[in-house]
This record gives structure tokens, C-alpha cells and sequence, in this order.
């Protein structure tokens, strides 16, 4: 099933494997960021004679990591100076004390934290995994999902046998005589789509932009094997050898799954030329930011026109509802896949399923896949050297399968009872700063106020865990079928998602794991959420105080609270529709405003390298949801903090570590986004991310905030302090 179209941001960038595509704050879902890429098919379970459970795997390897503290002073560059260079100041030192590990692509807070939480997920499966007639269901399932995927000597033997009936039926398509039967075709890719492979195009559910009351099924653009369509088409060195290394790893997982190299290598070329004729016809990662340019709600008959009747072979395949409309989110994505699928023969189509079928499923087969999969989407693209440990990887895994049945245990260990309650008043005391923010602005007018009081007194919280836990006793997990159990999950969240269509919304429900290391709003919701996984150290430390925690977890909840009114969320009403509540005047001042921020961010270079050609910079327009919610988030966080220290007493002035309150606000904020990274990740993110590096999300933010400068005594026109600066909320 398809990724929502756009209206979820998340607060950090989501990680290849994560449940859902999310306008969160730093989408840290507690599954690894490299870039294994997921599948699950239908298979039998297992029989009665089925061999016994493989003994509990091996603990993670200890001493444990730790977590890093809410204040790091030993982070810091004190020969910095903060008014030139706050990240400097705040983060200086950060490299030095935390060399990027072999096995990730980075290191900043949100990656300890995930390590620490790997750690705990870890212990939780590894007891579960332990055979015992008083183990639960649920631990039952989690238990032995952990036990097989950690069984690689069972993978390796296993072969392809897991995904050969699947195999057998790429090989069959066709009538003989070279020809495509779309009804096969479209019979398969449903059931592909349906096991997660991102085979042509993407399927899914969601609420509708204009009745956010209503659940609907959307189609949209999909299917390519490089992270976006620019990858196709930009003409720099790197690029043209991105290109090149693509079609070689294509061909190398061809030739591992039976192909001769020679026939391997045509195979792969012909898929590149196919993908990159549908990476002409894809929309851009900016465009697909846009609600109104993803939003074509049209009768199925309207669709199919462009399609084929063989749609429907499709639907039951996939096992959606029939339906009678859909968003067709990508209108101009169709006549090409139409064209391709008309003229591309056979053989390459077969490849392209292959290929796709088998990347998705590669952690679960014989290592060579599995290692030839990760050389490509983790060393080539992000710099990885090595992938995490089995261990690592199959206690994530677990959590982006059916992370709402391993998350109980993880909220009743390691989410302290009062972080709730404590939350929640942080929450109350910056949705009540965005109400005097907006009761202040000059630029907007009192009609265009009263519509943003009424989202913003909308706006839900969801905080730690879900209230409802999802059930899951309908799905088989087998003790020494990783392949099947990764397949079987993968189709029943898919099955669970298109159930979703007609149906009343559940408002209650989550897009993240509570282990989770992240956060998000939701438009279409209109909610804000929370994960159990963030509120650790250092983002939410109850040791410290709350000018630390306001700069930490206080600009988190600011970053999502601003989402539901950035360049994106702007456009959502308080019942989660598209609907215009701007007037002219209001918006024309908004989009003044935006274009500042985003031609600030523009300026700014990524990637340096030596043929400048290849340098990358921030693209400000692709950023500017994220950049906004940054920016409003800590002007909000701020707001709420001096009001929190107002009603509690509190003197600004007291030093503690040798910072006042407001010096400790800000190097707790900048301590967020203090990171050690390889430059083919900057450059991978950049290039297809809406958020920015870490570094830009300080100073970047720092120069427009009105209350740093006083904070230290910065002189006018200091480089952290421009008489000109943006703002917007």
C-alpha cells in the first residue's frame, strides 16, 4: 500500500523503513534509517510438523549506549562565540565525542536515542523469543518474528523458496506470444502492491482533502527503483554515475536470482530506460508537497478511461473495496505508465517485477541479496559502510511490522507515568502562545483571525500511546519463516488500510509506533502526536529544568503546532478540509513572508565539492513547511517558556551550569540538531527531503528569532542577530 499523499509532517526525515510518510519533526520511526526496503507476501502458515523453535537469539551486545543529557556541556564550543555562530557554540565538540559508527549514516540526538531504544526493543524481544507455554499471543508473535528474522543461517538456507511462487508468476505473465494480458498484469501488481512492492504506481487510502469526514482510496505516481524522479534526469558527474552504479546493482540482483550477467545487464539498462520515461511524467518533490496539485478527486469510470477496464482485476487483488471514485493524485503520471506497459516488452517488464520484488524482500533472503541491496541504498547513496547488526535491525523490524503489539510492553517499561500529565501542560502552555502570537501579528486580519483561533482550538493531542490498541490475532507469525512473516504483515496492514474506505474515521488512531523516535501533525486530522520513543533524553529529561525542556521537547510540539499553519498546513481548515479561510490580502502577506524564508534557506550550500557543479544547496521551496515549522516552533516555545517562568516564580537571570534561563533555552534547542555526517547523506537529503540538514536548522533559525539576541548580549547587525530577518509566525 501506497504512502498518503501529502499532508503528515513529521519533524525529522522518515527513515526508508517507517510506517508512514509524516510531516513530523524528525520521522525517526524505531526502525532503521538504512535503507532496507520492506515486503511481506501472502503465505501458508506453518504446518503442525513444522520443525521446532530456533533457540532465543543473542542479547544486543553491551556495554548499552546512553542516552545523551538534556543540557550536553560537553558538546559545546565555549571559545565559540554564540552571536557568530550558534551552532558552533552549541554543537562544536559534538563530532569529536561522537564518530559516526561504520553501521549509520550520521550521528545527532534523534540517532542516540534510536540506538538506546533499539537496545530496549531488544530486551523486550529477546525474552519474548524464548519458547514457553505461559508466553501471551502477543508475545507469541513478537517473539517469533524477532527469532526468525534473526535466524540467518535458516534465510540463507531457505533460498528463494519463500517468494518462488511469486517468482513463477512474473515468469508466466503473458499470452505466448510476447504480449502482455493486462488482466494478469494487473492481477499481479495488485498482489505485489499488496505485500509492499512498489511495483508501477501506488495505491492507498486516505481522507478526503475536501470531507476529511470521508476515507477514500487514491492512485498516484510510484515505481521508481532511485529515491525521486530528479535522480533520472539531473546531468552533474555524480549523477551520471549514481546512474551507472543503479543499473549495476539492478543487474546484480538479477544475476543473483538466476539471470546470466549478459542477460542481466540488458535487462537492467531496459529498466532504466523505463524508469526515467516515468520520471519525466512524475511530479517533483516540491509539487508533491502541494495539496491542491495532489488533490483530482474523479469518478472511476474517469480513471480507467485513461487505464483499462482491468483495473478492477487490480482492486481484488490488492484486496480493496470496488470503488466508485478516487483521488488520482498524479493525473499526468498515466498515459506514460499507459504507454510503457503498451510498448515496453515483456522481458523487461518481467525484470522490472523482479527486481522489485526481490529489494523488497532482500533482508529476508540469503545474504548476498540482502548485502547487495544495502551497497547500493546505504553505501552508494548515504556513505554507510556497513550495515547494523542483525540484532539492531530485526528489533526494528519487528516495530515497523506490528509495533503497536511490542509497544505495550515498551510504554509500560520505559514511559514514566507523570510524562503524560507533564506534556501535556508544555502542550497547553504553547497552543496558548500560538493564540497571543496570533492575536499580535500585524499582517493578518481580524476575519483571517478568527478562522486560525478555530483550527488552532481544534487541533487534538495525542501524547505517549494510542488509547486503543490495534489487534493483530488475525495475523500468523511463524517462528522460522522470516520472509513469510515480513510478507504476511506487510499484507495485513494493507488489508487494514483499504478496509479504511467508506468507513468512518477514526480519530484515535496513530501513524506511528509509540517506540517511535519522532513526531507529527497531521492536516487532515488536524492533530498533533506525540510518540512515547521521543519523550526520553535528551528531548524530554525530568532531571532537568524547564528552560531546557521548553528548548528541547518545547520546540518539538512548537514545530508541530506551526505545521497546521505552514506554507502546507495553511491550506487545511479546522475540520481537517482544503478550504481557502485566507483572505486575498492575508495570503498575499503569508506568501511575502514564506518567499523570504525560503530564499534564505536557498542561500544556503549543502555539499561542497570540488567541481562546483556538484555542489548541492538547500532547496528552499521543498524545505519551507519544515523551515517554517522551525522557525514558528521556537518562537513559540519561547513564548511559552517566559510565561511558564512568569506563573511559576522562576528568575530569568539565576545561572545554572553557568547559563541563564534564556541561554539555556537556546543551547538546548541548538543541541537538537547537533550532527556528525557523512556528505552522501546531506546530499541524498537535500536532494529529496523537505527537511534541512541539522546545522541549518540552528543558525538557520537562530537569525530570526527576537529574543536570542538579548538573551546574549548580541551586538546589532551580529551575525546571529541581521537587522533583517524573516519570520512569519
Amino acid at each position: 500500500m501506497s504512502e498518503t499523499p501529502a499532508i503528515i509532517a513529521s519533524i525529522r526525515p522518515t527513515p526508508a523503513l517507517s510506517l508512514a510518510a509524516i510531516a513530523a519533526l524528525a520521522c525517526f520511526a524505531l526502525t532503521p534509517p538504512a535503507l532496507a526496503q520492506q515486503t511481506p507476501a501472502p503465505s501458508a502458515p506453518p504446518a503442525k510438523s513444522a520443525p521446532a523453535p530456533a533457540a532465543a537469539p543473542a542479547p544486543a551486545p553491551r556495554p548499552p549506549e546512553k542516552p545523551l543529557p538534556g543540557l550536553d556541556l560537553s558538546s559545546m564550543d565555549l571559545s565559540a562565540d554564540p552571536c557568530t555562530d550558534m551552532y558552533r557554540y552549541a554543537c562544536g565538540n559534538f563530532n569529536a565525542n561522537h564518530p559516526i559508527p561504520a553501521d549509520q549514516p550520521d550521528v545527532d540526538p534523534f540517532y542516540v536515542l534510536y540506538n538506546v531504544n533499539s537496545q530496549e526493543l531488544n530486551a523486550i524481544l529477546t525474552k519474548a523469543a524464548v519458547p514457553s507455554p505461559t508466553r501471551t499471543p502477543d508475545e507469541q508473535k513478537i517473539g517469533d518474528y524477532f527469532s526468525a528474522c534473526s535466524d540467518t543461517t535458516a534465510i540463507d538456507a531457505a533460498g528463494l523458496k519463500p517468494i518462488q511462487p511469486l517468482l513463477d508468476q512474473i515468469a508466466a505473465l503473458g499470452n505466448g506470444n510476447g504480449l502482455i494480458n493486462r488482466a494478469q498484469l494487473s492481477t499481479l501488481i495488485g498482489k505485489l502492491q499488496r505485500i509492499g512492492v512498489d511495483a508501477f504506481f501506488g495505491y492507498g487510502e486516505q481522507q478526503d482533502f475536501k470531507d476529511a469526514a470521508k476515507q477514500i482510496a487514491f492512485v498516484q505516481q510510484g515505481g521508481l527503483g532511485m529515491p525521486e524522479k530528479d535522480y533520472y534526469l539531473r546531468t552533474g558527474d555524480k549523477d551520471i554515475k549514481l546512474r551507472a552504479d543503479y543499473v549495476a546493482h539492478v543487474a546484480k540482483m538479477l544475476t543473483l536470482a538466476g539471470s546470466s550477467p549478459a542477460q542481466a545487464q540488458k535487462d537492467a539498462a531496459n529498466i532504466m530506460t523505463m524508469e526515467t520515461a516515468l520520471a519525466k511524467t512524475s511530479l517533483g518533490v516540491v509539487d508533491m508537497r502541494d495539496p491542491e496539485k495532489t488533490y483530482h478527486l474523479q469518478p472511476i469510470a474517469t480513471f480507467t478511461a485513461i487505464t483499462g477496464p482491468s483495473f478492477t482485476d487490480f482492486e481484488d487483488a490488492i484486496h480493496s473495496p470496488r470503488v466508485t471514485e478516487l483521488n488520482n493524485a498524479t493525473p499526468g503520471f498515466w498515459p506514460e505508465l499507459t504507454n510503457q506497459l503498451n510498448t515496453t516488452d515483456i522481458a523487461t517488464i518481467q525484470a522490472y517485477l523482479r527486481y522489485q520484488l526481490l529489494t523488497t524482500v532482500a533482508r529476508n533472503l540469503p545474504h548476498a541479496f540482502d548485502d547487495e541491496n544495502f551497497h547500493f541504498y546505504g553505501t552508494i547513496l548515504r556513505g554507510q559502510p556497513e550495515q547494523q547488526p542483525r540484532w539492531k535491525r530485526c528489533s526494528n523490524y519487528v516495530n515497523g511490522a506490528i509495533g503497536e503489539v511490542v509497544g505495550k510492553v515498551y510504554v509500560d517499561q520505559f514511559f514514566a507515568g507523570d510524562s503524560n500529565a507533564k506534556m501535556l501542560t508544555m502542550v497547553h502552555d504553547i497552543e496558548s502562545a500560538m493564540g497571543r502570537d496570533i492575536d499580535q501579528i500585524d499582517w493578518m486580519s481580524p476575519a483571517t483571525k478568527v478562522r486560525a483561533h478555530q483550527k488552532l482550538a481544534a487541533v487534538a493531542n495525542k501524547i505517549g500511546y494510542p488509547d486503543k490498541w490495534r489487534d493483530y490475532s488475525a495475523l500468523t507469525i511463524a517462528p522460522s519463516d522470516a520472509a513469510g512473516n515480513q510478507l504476511r504483515a506487510e499484507a495485513f496492514e494493507n488489508d487494514r488500510q483499504l478496509n479504511k474506505i467508506g468507513k468512518p474515521v477514526d480519530h484515535a488512531e496513530w501513524q506511528m509506533t509509540p517506540p517511535t523516535v519522532n513526531a507529527y501533525y497531521d492536516s487532515s486530522m488536524n492533530d498533533i502526536n506525540f510518540p512515547a520513543g521521543i519523550l526520553q533524553p535528551p528531548f524530554y529529561d525530568r532531571a532537568q529544568d524547564d528552560a531546557v525542556n521548553y528548548g528541547h521537547i518545547g520546540a518539538v510540539i512548537g514545530h508541530e503546532l506551526t505545521h497546521g499553519f505552514d506554507d502546507e498546513g495553511r491550506k487545511f481548515d479546522a475540520k481537517g478540509n482544503l478550504d481557502d479561510w485566507w483572505t486575498p490580502a492575508d495570503l498575499k502577506n503569508f506568501t511575502g513572508r514564506a518567499d523570504c524564508l525560503a530564499d534564505e534557506y536557498s542561500s544556503f550550500t549543502a555539499v561542497e565539492e570540488k567541481n562546483p557543479a556538484d555542489n548541492v544547496k538547500i532547496n528552499g521551496k521543498l524545505t519551507l513547511g519544515e523551515n517554517t515549522a522551525d522557525n514558528g516552533g521556537l518562537l513559540l516555545a519561547f513564548m511559552a517558556y517566559l510565561q511558564r517562568a512568569k506563573d511559576d516564580h522562576i528568575d530569568l537571570a539565576a545561572k545554572r551550569d553557568g547559563f541563564t534561563g534564556p541561554q539555556r533555552f537556546y543551547i538546548a534547542f541548538s543541541q537538537n540538531w547537533c550532527q556528525n555526517t557523512r556528505p552522501e547523506a546531506v546530499r541524498s537529503q537535500v536532494l529529496q527531503d523537505p527537511h534541512s540538514p541539522d546545522r541549518f536548522r540552528v543558525n538557520g533559525v537562530i537569525v530570526n528569532q527576537p529574543g536570542f539576541a538579548p538573551a546574549f548580549g548580541c551586538k546589532p547587525n551580529a551575525p546571529m542577530a541581521p537587522a533583517k530577518s524573516c519570520r512569519i509566525w
